[in-house]
C-alpha cells in the first residue's frame, strides 16, 4: 500500500472546502452556534503557540457542526493601536534591528527577491496591516479552519469605525466616558498612553500602575531628602538604614516647595506624574556613602550604606532598610558585617507567633547565607504571606501597636501623607517597553479620556451577567467576579496610532483594547454591511440594528436604504446574537475579556449577552517559553511542511486539557506521527473490504463493537463539555489500542473487516481533530463532505456490558498464568483451571453489596464453617480491586458471569496463546488448588 501524501491530502480538501464555501453560514433553523475567538493583531506572524487557541476552537466548531447546529465561525483582523505605526516608523527611518526582523518575517513568505521590496513598502503602516492579515489569513486557511470569510473585516475599515463611534456614544450617554487626571502607562517615545496591546509580552504579562508610597528622610548635611519608594509603608517603625547603589547616578530635584534626591531614571518618571519639577545637580550615588540622613518618625540618624541589588530604574532608586523584616535587607547587613565590620541591630516591629526575628529566622531556616541566594525572593513571599495574615505590630509602632497588618498599610499611608512624610509615586508592574522598543512608564495626565468602570449599577450588570454563564474551566467564572469587583479606571483613547477618532474630542483616537469589546456583533452583519453607504451608518442605523430601536420603513427614509436589505441586517443579527461561546487564553481575562462582558451589559439587552467562555492555556517549546528573542519560534505557516496540519491539530488537542500548558516536544511530534500513521494505514486497509454481517459476529467481534460504541458515547459527552483532551485520547489511542488486541484474538483480514463496521462513525467522530485524513478517507465512500455531517447512532444496542466483562475476565485470568510463569520460570506442558464452587458463589452474591464490616457475619449465617471466614476476606481483597478496575460499570452483569462457560469458549484460544493443554475444572488437582479459588479469580496450576 502506498503512502499517503498528507501535504498533497491537506492541499486539495481546504481547496475544495474553500471552492463549496461549506463553511459559509446563512441563516435558517433554530439551532445556531455563534463561536468567537481573538481576532489576531495584524503586526508580523503568528507562531503555533498562537494557533494552539485558534486551533481549539475550530475543532470546537468543527463538533457542534457534527451535533447538527448551524455554526458561525467567523475572522477579522486587528490593526488598531500604535504597534504597527511604531513598526512603519522605524522602518521609514531605516532602523537596523526593525528592518533585519522584518526581513526574516517576510522570508517565511516570500523569495529572497521579493523581502526588500515588500519590507520598503512598510514605511506605511497600512502596508503592514495588509501584509499580514493576507497572510494570516493564508495561514488559517492551510491549518484547516472552518471559518465563514465573507463576514472578514479589519479595524481601520470606515464601516468599523462607525460601529466603535457607536459604542462610545452609548457609553457617554450612560456616564461612563469622563476625562481628568488619572496614572495611566505611557510611552516616552511615543509621547501617548498604551496598553496590554502597545507593549511588549502586553497580552501574556499585563503591565499594571502599582502606586509606591515615597517616604522623605533628611539627608544630615543637606537641605535636601533622600526619598525611598515602598509598597509596605507600615515597615517605616522598623528602619534601620538606607540602601544607595553607589554605581547609580542620583538627581537632585525640586518638587512643590522641597528638594528631593531620587535615581536619574525616577526622576524623569517624576516629571512625568507632577506639574512643577525642576531638576538641579546630578551626584553619583557613591557620594551619599558613609552620610547619615534621619528617619522622619523618631527622629533618629541613620546610615546610607552600599547595595547593588538596588535597582535605580525601580521606584526611585533609594531603599530603607528592616532587615528585622524583610530577608534581602537582613542578608545585605549580615554580608556588610563579614566585610567590612558593619554592626547595625535589627528592630522588630511585627509579632507573629512561630518567630522571633522573622527576617533572621527564615534565612536560617532554609540556609540562606549571601546575596547570591536565589531563594531571597521565596524567603521574603513567607514573610510578607505570614506577616500579612497573622502579624501584628507591636509596641514600637506607637498608636498603630496592636493593630493587625492585614489591616493597617492604608491607614499608616494616610497618616503619614497627613504628617508630610509621605507622597505617591507611580510604577509599572514590571519594566516594559512598547512593541516598538520604547520605554513604557507610568505618567499621570490632566486631561485623559477613560472608561469609570466604578458604578455600582455597572458591576451589578456584570456580576448578573458572569452569573448566567458557563465558564470552561470554571474556576475561571470566580476570577471573573474579582476582576469585575476591582476593575475602576482605563484610559481609552491617546494622540497617537490606528483607529477610530474619538468622537467628543478632536485629536484623540479610542485604544485598541477599547475598541475590542463587542466586534463579536458586526461578525453577524459585517457581509451586508458592505452594501450600504457609509454615512447610512448612522447612530440610529446601529439602535435599530442592534437594540431593536425604531422600525425598518422608518430608517429606510432616514438613511436611504431599501427596508428589505435593511431587515435582512436585522434579521441577520437576531438570529446569530447572542455569542454562544468566546474561546481565548487566561491572559485575556483581566483585560478583553472583562471590557467584552462589562459593555456587553451595559449596552445590549440580557437576552443579548453572551453564553459561555472557554480559555486554553498557553504553549511553550521544549520546556521554554517561546518568544522571537529566544529564537525558538515556529511560524504557523511552517506546521504544514514540518509536521503536517493534522499532527498539529492532534497534538493541540491530546497533549493537555484547556487547563494546562502544552509543551511542544519534537520527540513527541515524532511519535505521534508514527501513531498517526498507523490510524491512516488502518483506514485505507479496510476500504476495499467487506464489513461483517450481524449473523457473523463472534465473542471478540462483539468486544470490539461494545468498546467502539462505549468510547463513541463517552467521547460525545466529553467534547459537549469541552474536554477535548480526553475526548481525542479514547478515540484514537483507545481505541487503536482495542483494534491492537482484537487482532492478537483475531486475523488480521477479520480486524479489516471489523474496522469496516465501524469506520464511518470513527472517520466523523475524529474529523474535528484530523479533518484532512478523515475527509479523504470518507471521500472514497461517498460523494458528500464529512465536514458537514452529523454525528452517527450511538448503536446503544451494540454496547454489551455482559461481552466487556468476560473478556476482562479472560484478560485478567492471562495475565495471572503469566505471572506465575514468570515466576515459577517454566514452560507449561499443561495448564489446570479450576473455577470456585457453588457455595462460594452463593455466598459471594449474598455478600456483594454489603460493607465490609457486615459481610463476615452474613456469611456465616449460610455456612458455618471455618473455611468461610477466610474465604470471605480473599473476596473483599479481590471485590475491592474489581470496583476500583470498573468504577462506572453495572457490577451485576460482573458478578453474575459464567465462568465455566467463558473458559469452554476460549479453551482453543488460551491454548494456542500458552502453546499447552489447558484443562478447565479436571478432577487432577495433586496440590489442593482448587480450593484457593474464588468467584472472578479462578485457581491455576502449571505442569512442566
Amino acid at each position: 500500500m502506498a503512502a499517503m501524501n498528507f501535504k498533497e491530502i491537506e492541499d486539495k480538501w481546504q481547496r475544495r472546502w474553500e471552492e463549496r464555501k461549506i463553511f459559509d453560514a446563512d441563516i435558517g433553523g433554530v439551532k445556531k452556534f455563534f463561536l468567537s475567538v481573538p481576532y489576531p493583531y495584524t503586526s508580523g506572524p503568528l507562531h503555533i503557540g498562537h494557533g494552539r487557541t485558534y486551533t481549539l476552537g475550530d475543532i470546537i466548531a468543527r463538533f457542534k457542526r457534527l451535533q447538527g447546529y448551524n455554526v458561525l465561525f467567523p475572522m477579522a483582523f486587528h490593526v488598531t493601536g500604535t504597534p504597527i505605526l511604531a513598526i512603519a516608523d522605524s522602518i521609514a527611518k531605516g532602523e537596523e534591528t526593525v528592518v533585519a526582523r522584518y526581513n526574516a518575517y517576510i522570508a517565511i513568505y516570500e523569495g529572497a527577491a521579493k523581502v526588500k521590496e515588500i519590507v520598503s513598502s512598510f514605511g506605511k503602516p497600512e502596508n503592514v496591516a495588509h501584509f499580514f492579515a493576507d497572510r494570516i489569513s493564508d495561514d488559517f486557511k492551510r491549518m484547516g479552519y472552518s471559518i465563514d470569510w465573507r463576514r472578514q473585516f479589519n479595524t481601520t475599515e470606515p464601516m468599523y469605525n462607525k460601529f466603535i463611534e457607536w459604542q462610545f456614544k452609548k457609553l457617554y450617554d450612560k456616564g461612563v466616558i469622563k476625562k481628568g487626571k488619572y496614572p495611566i502607562t505611557y510611552s516616552i517615545d511615543d509621547k501617548s498612553a498604551v496598553g496590554e496591546d502597545d507593549i511588549e509580552d502586553g497580552d501574556i504579562t499585563k503591565v499594571t500602575t502599582i502606586e509606591h508610597t515615597t517616604i522623605k528622610f533628611k539627608l544630615s548635611d543637606m537641605d535636601s531628602y533622600l526619598v525611598a519608594a515602598t509598597l509596605r509603608p507600615e515597615t517605616i517603625f522598623g528602619v534601620t538604614n538606607l540602601w544607595i547603589n553607589p554605581a547609580a547616578r542620583y538627581v537632585k530635584v525640586k518638587v512643590g516647595g522641597e528638594f528631593w534626591i531620587v535615581s536619574r531614571e525616577a526622576a524623569e518618571k517624576l516629571g512625568y506624574q507632577r506639574e512643577e519639577i525642576a531638576a538641579f545637580d546630578e551626584l553619583a550615588g557613591e557620594y551619599f556613602l558613609g552620610k547619615h540622613v534621619k528617619t522622619p518618625i523618631g527622629d533618629r540618624k541613620v546610615p546610607i550604606l552600599p547595595a547593588s541589588f538596588v535597582d535605580a530604574d525601580v521606584g526611585t532608586g533609594v531603599v530603607y532598610s528592616v532587615p528585622a523584616h524583610a530577608p534581602y535587607d537582613y542578608i545585605a547587613l549580615e554580608d556588610l558585617r563579614r566585610a567590612e565590620g558593619v554592626e547595625i541591630a535589627p528592630i522588630r516591629i511585627i509579632d507573629i507567633e512561630g518567630y522571633e526575628m522573622p527576617a533572621k529566622d527564615i534565612c536560617e531556616q532554609m540556609g540562606i547565607e549571601n546575596q547570591a541566594d536565589e531563594r531571597l525572593e521565596e524567603a521574603t513571599q513567607i514573610i510578607y504571606k505570614d506577616e500579612f495574615y497573622r502579624g501584628v505590630l507591636n509596641e514600637v509602632c506607637g498608636d498603630f501597636a496592636g493593630v493587625k497588618i492585614a489591616a493597617i498599610k492604608d491607614a499608616v499611608k494616610d497618616w503619614l501623607k497627613g504628617e508630610k512624610i509621605a507622597d505617591v509615586f507611580y510604577e509599572t508592574s514590571r519594566k516594559a517597553v512598547t512593541r516598538g522598543g520604547g520605554k513604557v512608564i507610568v505618567a499621570v495626565l490632566q486631561d485623559q479620556w477613560f472608561i469609570d468602570y466604578t458604578p455600582k449599577w455597572w458591576k451589578d450588570l456584570g456580576h448578573k451577567l458572569v452569573d448566567g454563564m458557563t465558564f470552561y474551566p470554571d474556576k475561571y467564572k470566580a476570577y471573573m467576579h474579582d476582576i469585575i469587583d476591582w476593575l475602576a479606571f482605563r484610559p481609552c483613547a491617546r494622540k497617537r496610532g490606528l483607529g477610530t477618532e474619538f468622537p467628543f474630542e478632536k485629536g484623540w483616537i479610542i485604544e485598541s483594547l477599547s475598541d475590542s469589546t463587542i466586534y463579536m456583533a458586526m461578525y453577524t452583519i459585517a457581509h451586508l454591511l458592505r452594501q450600504l453607504p457609509v454615512d447610512a451608518l448612522t447612530e440610529s442605523f446601529f439602535d435599530y440594528v442592534f437594540l431593536g430601536i425604531g422600525d425598518a420603513e422608518t430608517m429606510s427614509k432616514e438613511i436611504n436604504v431599501d427596508a428589505t436589505i435593511l431587515n435582512r441586517i436585522k434579521d441577520e443579527y437576531e438570529y446569530w446574537y447572542p455569542n454562544d461561546l468566546r474561546h481565548t487564553a487566561p491572559p485575556h481575562l483581566s483585560n478583553h475579556l472583562v471590557f467584552f462582558l462589562m459593555h456587553h451589559a451595559a449596552i445590549f439587552p440580557k437576552s443579548k449577552w453572551p453564553k459561555a467562555i472557554s480559555l486554553n492555556e498557553l504553549m511553550i517549546r521544549e520546556g521554554r517559553k517561546m518568544s522571537k528573542s529566544k529564537g525558538n519560534v515556529i511560524p504557523l505557516a511552517d506546521v504544514s511542511e514540518l509536521y503536517g496540519v493534522d499532527i498539529y491539530r492532534l497534538y493541540c488537542a491530546i497533549n493537555a486539557d484547556f487547563a494546562s500548558v502544552v509543551n511542544w516536544r519534537e520527540q513527541d511530534t515524532e511519535a505521534l506521527r508514527k501513531r498517526f500513521n498507523t490510524l491512516a494505514e488502518l483506514f485505507e486497509g479496510s476500504l476495499d473490504v467487506e464489513a461483517l454481517k450481524e449473523a457473523e459476529f463472534t465473542h471478540t467481534d462483539r468486544w470490539l463493537l461494545s468498546k467502539f460504541y462505549r468510547r463513541l458515547q463517552e467521547s460525545v459527552e466529553r467534547f459537549d463539555a469541552f474536554r477535548i483532551r480526553e475526548a481525542g485520547i479514547n478515540m484514537l489511542f483507545n481505541v487503536l489500542n482495542d483494534v491492537r488486541y482484537y487482532e492478537q484474538r483475531e486475523s488480521a483480514d477479520r480486524r479489516k473487516r471489523i474496522v469496516r463496521n465501524i469506520l464511518e462513525d470513527w472517520l466523523i467522530i475524529l474529523s474535528p481533530i484530523v479533518p484532512h485524513i478523515c475527509e479523504e478517507v470518507w471521500h472514497k465512500l461517498h460523494d458528500t463532505f464529512i465536514s458537514v455531517q452529523t454525528l452517527p447512532e450511538l448503536k446503544a444496542e451494540f454496547i454489551d456490558d455482559r461481552v466487556e466483562h468476560e473478556e476482562e475476565y479472560l484478560v485478567a485470568l492471562i495475565g495471572d498464568i503469566k505471572e506465575i510463569l514468570k515466576i515459577a520460570r517454566i514452560v507449561p506442558g499443561k495448564i489446570y483451571v479450576y473455577t470456585a464452587e457453588n457455595w462460594k458463589w452463593e455466598i459471594f452474591r449474598a455478600i456483594k453489596d454489603l460493607q465490609d464490616k457486615d459481610k463476615i457475619r452474613e456469611a456465616m449465617k449460610l455456612r458455618k464453617d471455618k473455611t468461610t471466614v477466610d474465604f470471605v476476606k480473599q473476596v473483599m481483597k479481590n471485590l475491592s480491586l474489581k470496583k476500583k478496575a470498573l468504577p462506572k460499570k453495572d457490577y451485576t452483569l460482573y458478578f453474575e458471569l459464567d465462568e465455566a462457560e467463558v473458559l469452554a469458549r476460549e479453551r482453543e484460544y488460551l491454548t494456542d496463546e500458552f502453546g499447552c493443554e489447558i484443562l478447565i475444572n479436571d478432577e487432577y488437582d495433586p496440590k489442593g488448588k482448587k480450593r484457593f479459588a474464588i468467584p472472578l479469580k479462578p485457581a491455576i496450576f502449571v505442569v512442566g
